[in-house]
């Protein structure tokens, strides 16, 4: 099938469009700060606070994402309408002070473009080379919010961060789901060249059929982030790196091959972690730890679930755990469609807990908007 000729726009009216656009531009601005007093309305509302945690809603702001991609009729993606208006209101949160987010580094790693993606460029990120340290930072307050790792598609559940929860007070309020590119990293000029491979042990996982297949030579070395990899790959010679766009830009290096990853989908999921429980966004999850020990009996299981069946609440995931209390101890996480204010689902809730040794709900928080 012919393509239709392109038609060319005459100079008088491609003068005429930019001056429109220069008018939009003008606009947008004039918006944009309008927002921006808005926001400080609502700080100074809230009276003398002592940072922008104590008046930023996270439920709130989903319900405002779920509106943009609502609205938009294109050109732009949803994905890119959703990342400027991130920004906006990023930005905007930030005229007080930034709001302080820890989370699994160093700088450069998949876990900082998940803090990027769900709060925007205007906050202050704090690094932490353990998932221990993330969570310590902000159940003292040093951090506002936390986000970690909790599953990846192909590789499965972190189960660190799920024990995490069995000893800490802290609550999720929110999820980001972010599609994992993986990239080949290094300063050679060709792949011959490539004499051994650092990355994190799931980023090798994830990228095993390619590097079986390409790199088949190449010694594989795991190491405790891709960060650290790509630090290597840019201090030695003949060593490589698997990574993200950001890892690259940070440590200088080139991409010598894109998406290396065996699975087109491969997605890791996060969680934001904080120090409160969410009021209801609309459209949420709740996930909660419960556990069994002691109750005995063939079934025990099907017991606990069978309220979820009685009031018509969808469970998404389970996943045990040792309840590291003695051995054959197990505790479970369950997360569930809606809040847990919801009538349904408390109604369900409040049954499971009569037939538990141990109830906690853990999060109650806006689904990830994508």
């Amino acid at each position: 099938m012919a393509r239709a000729p392109k038609v060319k726009v005459a100079v008088s009216d491609l003068a005429a469009i930019r001056n429109r656009i220069d008018e939009v531009d003008q606009r947008i601005q004039e918006l944009i700060s309008e927002r921006a007093r808005y926001a400080q309305q609502v700080g100074i509302s809230k009276g003398d606070l002592a940072s922008a945690v104590d008046y930023y809603r996270p439920e709130r702001e989903a319900e405002v994402l779920r509106g943009v991609i609502a609205r938009n009729k294109g050109p732009l993606r949803d994905e890119e309408m959703l990342r400027l208006f991130r920004e906006i209101m990023s930005a905007c949160l930030a005229q007080q002070e930034p709001l302080k987010i820890a989370y699994l580094g160093p700088e450069g790693t998949f876990t900082q473009s998940a803090v990027y993606k769900h709060f925007g460029h205007s906050v202050r990120g704090l690094p932490f080379s353990s998932i221990d340290e993330v969570f310590q930072e902000v159940e003292c307050g040093a951090a506002d919010f936390g986000v970690v790792p909790i599953e990846n598609s192909t590789e499965g559940t972190v189960n660190h961060t799920l024990d995490m929860f069995l000893t800490s007070p802290l609550k999720i309020g929110g999820e980001i789901e972010l599609r994992i590119e993986q990239h080949l990293l290094g300063s050679m000029l060709s792949l011959e060249q490539v004499e051994r491979i650092c990355a994190h042990q799931q980023s090798l996982a994830q990228c095993r059929g390619w590097l079986r297949e390409y790199l088949p030579q190449a010694e594989l070395i795991g190491v405790s982030s891709n960060a650290a990899g790509a630090r290597r790959a840019r201090d030695e010679k003949g060593t490589a790196a698997i990574g993200g766009v950001a890892a690259a830009e940070v440590y200088d290096l080139k991409i010598l091959v894109n998406n290396i990853e065996d699975r087109a989908d491969n997605t890791t999921r996060f969680l934001v972690i904080g120090r409160e429980l969410l009021t209801a966004s609309g459209d949420d999850k709740t996930t909660i730890l419960v556990s069994t020990a002691g109750t005995g009996g063939a079934g025990v299981l099907h017991t606990l679930l069978q309220p979820f069946s009685a009031h018509g609440v969808n469970m998404t995931r389970i996943e045990s755990r040792p309840s590291r209390k003695k051995n054959w101890d197990y505790v479970f996480f369950i997360d569930l469609e809606g809040h847990a204010g919801d009538a349904a689902l408390a109604a369900a809730l409040a049954e499971l807990e009569k037939n538990s040794s141990l109830f906690r709900v853990i999060g109650a928080y806006p689904k990830a908007v994508r």
